[in-house]
């Protein structure tokens, strides 16, 4: 269980202050040296444990949405976790408090050291913003940022203000976590809600205790049943299953306490209509790495099994679906999402006899070629958890636009309650929001409907909150596999923290989901409903543009609204929050507008690219026009954007050093003030750095012994065992940022790290294969830096692995 700990510290504050806050509850003032905390938290964690599908820092915020006087005092609560990582990291984050009006009203901050074990914090606020008043009644929001930083890198950076927090925030390792929750003060008023005949619902399944809204159609209701679905979680056909007694984490593969039927059943007595089991497809060998002595026979005989068992179960219980899938990928380099309808195994994970533990392979990590493979057999998913940055790349670039991916994406998750909660009274706190995700997605191009998850790894599914996600079946069709994924497929779903509720969004008759063409005004309009009570604080209609990867924006604060819009595309969706905090999303509609909105600039600007030197500094430039005006052109290299600029000539100096030996290309983006984007041809050029390779030289077991790296930006070397490991030796400049990329003999799990002259790692890389990245940011002095490789499985004395360097 989480250890809970009671207070947090305001700026400005010290690193003992907020450490000792943090770690011990008492009042700031005292002082705890930093490593005498790492010193007492080893052990509690095996720092080389593989974490590949929950090895990455989380971060969630609560707090109450109102109080009972309606005061602006409360208490806020962080939760702090890192699965995998060893003791000693520090975790800061902050919390800004932000008005209606988007100013930022007060900051609260605070650092803790991770000893291995999920974290709590809890302050009690009290309501007052940075000049000592007590806020005034209205809605606001809390904002936390959060990141992980290595103990020393804390140490080392200032102590105090707004220098300490650049400092931290500036060495984080993996990506910054942002929540956002709204509350309110005092008893603002509520939006005036159309009025709306609640859709109908399912009859009662088994040992139901969610009260319905009403299981017959009501006249005037349209013509749908809400069926209420959670869509991830795992038995142990994977790392779930465990008993709720005991269970703090995932676990370890295939070895948890229950399976798919139980969940089944579980599931069905806890008031689900739909239950989704999403077992991680490279479980199936019996490992969370690669088993190369398991039977690829029985990886594919245990997925069949899954899904022969959510079939018996939905012959033998009409009126609840079983559904049976899997989780696809990694989250180091990757993202997870579900494929809800497969009857084959997806993998790329081979046996010692070179068969591979599936029944169709898919490279790891390529969603390009995922996308087509499940397009061509017919196949939808859901984007699980998904971030704003380092998931789902195509190209380099995150949650990338693809053709493939946009017909087979139906869904992104936009909530999940803690996937280690054994909370069974529906009252876990742990929850995080990925709406800053769902709305890039949506920029991008995809066209997904929002759902709302609990990613159960114990054995309480559906029974750690009340979120679920609504999906919307035609009245007289019977509950069943087809009927369900033609519902996804249709996108007729809402998101809901509250299984009571309801949320429609309609316009000019056309329902959420549907992607229409419209002439003239557009009519919005959203309906709510709820059996327990519940009324609406607050209400929002987003809109957006597809494919502008821009930013959304709040068309209205009203529950109806009539827009003209401009000639072209764009997607509109519905946010509710409830009296008592609790939310739910929409799914959108796509609106094509082919008149009567003014005549949009549509024309993208042109550009040209050329590239000039070979080492050194190269120099981009590009030309760029358009009928209205050039407001940027990025200069993207490899699919990656390495800089712009925002008036001619265009132009961007580029460190040669930055990317390895080879070929490369170039491409200029271009765009305009409407959003418009025209791209160049792609140019190819070359680079050609002195002293490109090392080879390493034994013996470099040791970082006293490690192989100097002097200007190489590809290193070689083989592990010659299983306890080999490699060490070399670079210096980085106040600063500067070092980013390694590894690839290693294709049967072998080769893990990489970046540790100082002391040997504490800084940033790692322990993915169950020998493709590892690691990127460390160096701070404000320069330092020695060691690139360590070892071997977690398997080694090779002629087979051998390639580091590639490059400086970012």
């Amino acid at each position: 269980m989480p250890s809970q700990i009671r207070g947090f510290a305001l700026w400005p504050v010290t690193l003992a202050a907020a450490l000792l806050s943090a770690c011990s509850g008492e009042s700031p003032g005292g002082s705890t040296p930093l490593p005498a905390m790492q010193a007492e938290a080893q052990g509690l964690v095996n720092p080389a444990a593989k974490f590949p599908d929950h090895h990455e820092f989380d971060a969630s915020l609560y707090l109450p949405y109102r109080t009972a006087n309606g005061q602006a005092a409360r208490e806020l609560a962080v939760n702090l976790s890192y699965p995998g990582m060893a003791p000693g990291q520090v975790f800061a984050w902050q919390i800004a408090l932000v008005d209606e009006r988007q100013q930022q009203r007060r900051v609260l901050v605070g650092e803790a050291v991770w000893g291995g074990r999920p974290l709590t914090l809890v302050q009690a606020w009290d309501g007052m913003d940075a000049q000592g008043q007590v806020l005034p009644e209205g809605r606001y929001e809390a904002r936390l940022t959060a990141v992980a930083v290595p103990g020393e890198v804390a140490q080392a950076a200032p102590s105090s203000g707004e220098a300490r927090r650049a400092a931290l925030w500036a060495r984080a390792q993996g990506h910054e976590v942002q929540q956002r929750w709204g509350f309110q003060v005092g008893r603002p008023a509520g939006p005036q809600m159309p009025a709306f005949t609640p859709l109908r619902t399912a009859p009662e399944a088994g040992e139901s205790q969610r009260a319905r809204i009403q299981s017959v159609a009501a006249t005037g209701a349209l013509p749908f049943t809400v069926y209420y679905a959670n869509l991830h979680s795992q038995t142990n056909d994977s790392d779930g299953g465990g008993a709720v007694g005991s269970c703090t984490s995932s676990q370890p593969a295939q070895t948890g306490a229950y399976g798919p039927t139980d969940a089944f059943v579980y599931g069905r007595n806890a008031g689900l209509d739909v239950l989704m089991t999403s077992e991680h497809n490279h479980y199936f060998d019996g490992s969370s790495g690669t088993n190369t002595s398991a039977s690829p026979a029985t990886a594919r005989s245990r997925y069949q099994a899954g899904l022969s068992a959510a079939s018996s179960f939905n012959a033998a219980n009409p009126g609840f679906l079983a559904l049976y899938g899997m989780e696809w990928g990694v989250i180091n380099n990757g993202g997870h999402l579900n494929i809800f309808n497969s009857n084959e195994l997806l993998a790329w994970e081979y046996s010692g006899s070179n068969e591979l533990f599936g029944d169709r392979y898919v490279a790891k990590s390529d969603y390009a070629a995922l996308y087509g493979v499940m397009r061509s057999q017919g196949l939808i998913g859901q984007f699980n958890h998904p971030e704003t940055s380092g998931q789902f790349a195509i190209n380099g670039t995150a949650l990338a636009y693809s053709a493939d991916g946009d017909e087979v994406m139906v869904l992104t998750e936009i909530l999940n309650t803690s996937a280690f909660s054994s909370n069974t009274s529906e009252t876990e706190t742990g929850r995080s929001s990925y709406e800053d995700a769902f709305n890039l997605l949506l920029e991008r191009g995809f066209h997904v409907a929002p759902a709302s998850n609990q990613d159960n790894h114990c054995a309480n599914w559906g029974k750690s909150y009340t979120n679920r996600t609504g999906v919307l079946i035609p009245n007289g069709t019977t509950l069943g596999r087809t009927a369900f994924l033609d519902a996804l497929k249709a996108r007729r779903v809402f998101a809901t923290m509250d299984k009571n509720s309801q949320l429609v969004l309609q316009a000019n008759g056309h329902l959420m989901g549907e992607r229409f063409s419209n002439s003239g005004p557009l009519q919005l309009s959203v309906g709510f409903a709820n059996s327990a009570g519940r009324s609406v604080a607050s209400v929002q209609i987003i809109e957006g543009v597809p494919r502008r990867n821009g930013t959304v924006s709040t068309l209205a604060s009203t529950a109806t609204a009539t827009v003209t819009p401009a000639v072209g595309e764009h997607f509109y969706y519905a946010k509710v929050t409830q009296d008592d905090g609790k939310i739910l999303w929409s799914a959108p509609i796509w609106v094509t507008q082919t008149s009567g909105g003014g005549t949009a600039d549509t024309t993208p600007p042109t550009a040209s690219a050329a590239v000039s030197g070979t080492a050194g500094t190269l120099t981009l430039s590009a030309t760029a026009s358009d009928n209205v005006g050039v407001s940027r052109v990025d200069f993207v290299v490899d699919g990656n954007v390495k800089g712009s600029d925002t008036s001619a000539p265009y132009s961007l100096a580029l460190d040669s050093t930055t990317l390895g030996n080879g070929s490369h290309t170039l491409v200029a983006r271009a765009y305009d003030a409407a959003g418009n984007v025209g791209a160049s041809s792609s140019v190819s050029f070359s680079v050609s750095n002195a002293g490109a390779t090392l080879n390493e030289t034994e013996s470099n077991g040791t970082i006293a012994s490690a192989n100097v790296v002097s200007g190489q930006t590809t290193l070689s070397g083989t592990m010659g065992s299983s306890s080999d490991k490699d060490f070399f030796k670079l210096n980085l400049a106040a600063g500067q940022k070092l980013r390694v990329d590894m690839v290693g003999p294709s049967t072998t799990d080769y893990d990489l790290y970046i540790v100082n002259g002391s040997g504490t790692t800084l940033v790692a890389s322990e993915g169950s294969s020998s493709s590892e990245s690691v990127t460390y940011t160096n701070g404000s002095s320069a330092q020695t830096v060691y690139i360590k490789v070892i071997s977690y499985s398997g080694s090779s004395t002629t087979q051998r692995y390639t580091l590639t360097l490059s400086y970012p």
